[in-house]
């Protein structure tokens, strides 16, 4: 029976992971939203040392805490912010596959004796984790690029990705029947391999929405675990993560302009969705700095739209600069942030906000969107891939560009230089 004190000490901390999910919604707020995240999970975990549960190996159980917080704050703070989403996608890929060997090790403790229910929550936390896990760390070498960005298809992969999917059902099934160790060995194999299949034909800009899709499941994959412990706080929390990861992922794929299932299954078509056909001429124009420099100067308002070729390159101070430079003009000045700019919802802006750009001149898409139309000039630096060409024909598509011209640091230094 847990105490009332402890029961109070998991409310108030499931409270501070709602607030903490409030906060990161803006990027005012994001930084006390991470802390009270923080706060949470720390009060959460001295508290259960003061439960009265028998905590066995307990030298072990702090030592693994001490190693685990040292990794993790050391790696989060070596960590560029460029490559913020791969650390995203690894921290994640270890809470699914931490939820997954929890189940496992339950399953060992209690079996079949925990009835029909906790049969069916820890083979679907088992499932979950795995997949998790294993496609995690699929996204993180893409990421990386210590593999191909590109999606990979082998051959039949479609109907090997049924088939172990039907495998992992089938034997699901089995173990909840009839509960056998080597029964659990096989279906996280298959699990495993399920979450490898998954997210190889998944490839360019399209693997952050699958790192959001992976971690709503990791959240599931905890709140079933909260189930199996018998912890409200894990249920809570893993609620909250599987929700808050779902609604994610699918304003990430809207603001793609694809839907999900072509970001997923795509692939095994050979179909993009929004492409341009192939072999299309389309006239181009070519601009300098001078160019460029002398339409700003005439211009009234601009809107500038960086991208991760931005980040990349690690020119957002340069931008901010210009930005300056049009504002002590009396030149009005907003930045369009897409969602997925930054490859993952809020990188950009924390990109920008290193740079001392006002918060104020950061608007999200949709805020956006409607005053293009009355804009001078729109500069897009390194967001290619954020722009969609079908916008000029096609009124629902997710942006709208006027007039926009590629580049980099060095074009926006040359820029700099020439409207100064």
């Amino acid at each position: 029976m847990t105490p009332t004190w402890a029961q109070l000490v998991n409310l108030g901390v499931a409270v501070l992971f709602i607030l903490s999910l409030k906060g990161l919604s803006s990027p005012k707020s994001a930084r006390m939203g991470t802390a009270l995240g923080a706060i949470g999970a720390l009060v959460a975990t001295v508290a259960l040392f003061f439960t009265g549960i028998e905590l066995r190996n307990l030298a072990l159980i702090i030592g693994a805490i001490v190693v685990g917080s040292v990794i993790g704050w050391v790696s989060a703070r070596r960590v560029k912010m460029t490559a913020m989403p791969q650390l995203v996608a690894l921290f994640n890929g270890v809470g699914g596959g931490a939820a997954g060997l929890i189940a496992v090790v339950e399953f060992l403790h209690i079996g079949a004796e925990g009835g029909v229910l906790f049969s069916f929550f820890t083979v679907l936390t088992i499932i979950i984790g795995s997949v998790a896990f294993s496609g995690s760390i699929v996204t993180f070498l893409k990421l990386q690029e210590i593999m191909t960005t590109r999606p990979v298809v082998i051959p039949l992969g479609k109907w090997i990705t049924i088939l172990v999917a039907v495998a992992t059902i089938g034997f699901a099934v089995w173990l909840m029947v009839s509960p056998q160790f080597w029964l659990v060995l096989i279906l996280m194999l298959l699990s495993l391999v399920f979450g490898v299949l998954f997210v190889l034909p998944v490839g360019g800009a399209d693997v952050p929405i699958v790192i959001s899709l992976l971690n709503a499941c990791t959240g599931l994959a905890v709140a079933a675990s909260g189930y199996v412990l018998g912890n409200v706080l894990l249920l809570i929390a893993g609620t909250l993560v599987g929700a808050s990861g779902t609604l994610l992922t699918s304003l990430m794929a809207k603001a793609m302009g694809r839907p999900l299932t072509s970001t997923l299954f795509g692939a095994f078509s050979g179909t993009t969705q929004g492409a341009a056909s192939v072999g299309e001429d389309r006239p181009v124009r070519s601009a300098g700095p001078n160019d460029v420099a002398i339409m700003l100067g005439y211009a009234n308002k601009v809107i500038l739209v960086p991208g991760y070729g931005l980040a990349v390159a690690q020119a957002q101070s340069t931008l901010r600069e210009l930005a300056d430079l049009l504002t002590e003009k009396g030149i009005a000045v907003d930045y369009a942030i897409h969602p997925v700019a930054g490859r993952m919802p809020g990188h950009m802006n924390v990109l920008l906000a290193e740079a001392n750009v006002p918060y104020e001149q950061l608007k999200e898409m949709d805020e956006v969107n409607p005053y293009f139309s009355s804009t001078d000039v729109v500069l897009v630096v390194g967001a290619n891939d954020d722009v969609n060409p079908a916008a000029r024909s096609d009124k629902s598509a997710p942006i709208t560009m006027a007039t926009s011209v590629s580049g980099k640091v060095g074009l926006m230094s040359s820029i700099s230089r020439s409207f100064s």
